[in-house]
């Protein structure tokens, strides 16, 4: 008699979960059914194949997931006319903005309190507001994993950096690579040149030139520009690449090791799905290696077996929380213990601190 009960009992329950879950899909498709009008603006171009292309990429993948009608603003100063483009597109409908540039923060801010029922998205800034998020991902960890490979490849000890400018999200990459490089060649040094600009390709290619001049013994060379010059240039001297942002292995194929790259639907596909479902939360979002957000881009032919097994190895560490890449001890430029032994460096000091370079690192400066 009671397996009569139980049959029933468990048709109704199936029943129930089927009418949930139809009710649930029935939910999200009401979500996207009409367009959401979306605006990015971006400090460069979406062709860079570089940071801006990485953010245009991402969000093409999100837009269509999820309906979306994007209006993309390229090369937008870090100025009040980037506050004007910004209101023109709420003007035109946009119901989300989305900044790509650090330099842009202030200016999100101040068009943000103007708009309290848009919601800004705001990429590698730090603070936050009821309608606005910022954003960005650990990919220092990603830089750490490249720096192994660079590590592995030179033949020299000498491997170049071209970098925008002395900030922390720089300098924390510069560090993080660099650790990567020592952890494999103890004797190695990353020497760093400052082109004072993300983009502009004639700083970049001149700060190249002026670092090949004085230390024309490197073999291997990285960047945090957005401009491509640096790579270009490398390549045509004959230097091992490893790149940044965006996947290039074919532009270069004859140099090219791998690159920390950004796959960012990732991260715009759930917190955009989350203001359409107004469940939006204003906070800073720092992403891991589990996020899928921060990505090292396959490792080309070029790399050894060995090298590959190692940064898998680390990789995996690094996924399980068993290691990040600033657990101590590390020293600094000139010896100094900074993080102990036992000890690992707080999400507000990797924010907001560095100021300092770990041992290994030189500055090439007139």
């Amino acid at each position: 008699m009671k397996l009569v009960y139980i049959v029933p009992s468990l048709i109704l329950a199936v029943i129930i979960a089927g009418l949930l879950t139809f009710n649930v899909k029935k939910k999200n498709t009401d979500i996207t059914r009409e367009k959401t009008k979306v605006a990015m603006i971006m400090n460069g171009s979406i062709e860079d194949h570089s940071w801006g292309q990485s953010h245009y990429e991402g969000m093409r993948k999100t837009a269509k997931e999820l309906n979306l009608d994007v209006m993309f603003r390229e090369r937008i100063p870090a100025d009040r006319t980037s506050e004007d483009v910004m209101e023109g597109l709420i003007a035109a409908g946009a119901k989300i903005i989305v900044a790509n540039s650090f330099q842009l923060g202030t200016y999100v801010q101040n068009v943000a309190v103007k708009h309290p029922d848009v919601k800004f998205f705001h990429a590698s800034g730090l603070g936050y507001s009821k309608n606005m998020s910022t954003f960005f991902g650990r990919i220092y960890q990603m830089r750490y994993l490249s720096g192994i490979v660079a590590g592995m490849q030179t033949k020299t000890g000498n491997i170049g950096y071209v970098a925008a400018f002395d900030i922390p999200e720089v300098i924390r990459g510069i560090n993080a690579f660099t650790l990567g490089v020592k952890k494999v060649n103890p004797n190695a040094n990353v020497i760093v040149r400052w082109t004072k600009s993300w983009n502009e390709d004639k700083a970049c290619a001149r700060a190249t030139r002026a670092l090949w001049a004085h230390h024309d013994s490197i073999d291997v060379l990285t960047l945090h520009t957005d401009s491509q010059e640096p790579l270009r240039i490398a390549d045509s001297l004959g230097l091992w690449l490893v790149g940044y942002n965006l996947d290039n292995a074919e532009m270069y194929p004859e140099h090219f090791l791998t690159a920390p790259i950004w796959r960012w639907e990732n991260f715009y596909t759930p917190h955009i799905l989350n203001v359409l479902k107004k469940k939006f939360v204003g906070r800073n979002y720092w992403s891991g290696a589990n996020s899928g957000v921060v990505d090292l881009a396959p490792l080309t032919n070029h790399v050894a077996p060995e090298t590959i097994d190692l940064v898998n190895s680390e990789r995996k560490k690094i996924q399980n929380g068993s290691f990040d890449v600033f657990y101590g001890p590390i020293e600094d430029d000139s010896g100094t213990i900074r993080i102990n032994e036992g000890e690992s460096m707080s999400d507000s000091d990797m924010l907001n601190n560095f100021n300092w370079f770990v041992k290994g690192v030189i500055i090439d400066e007139e």
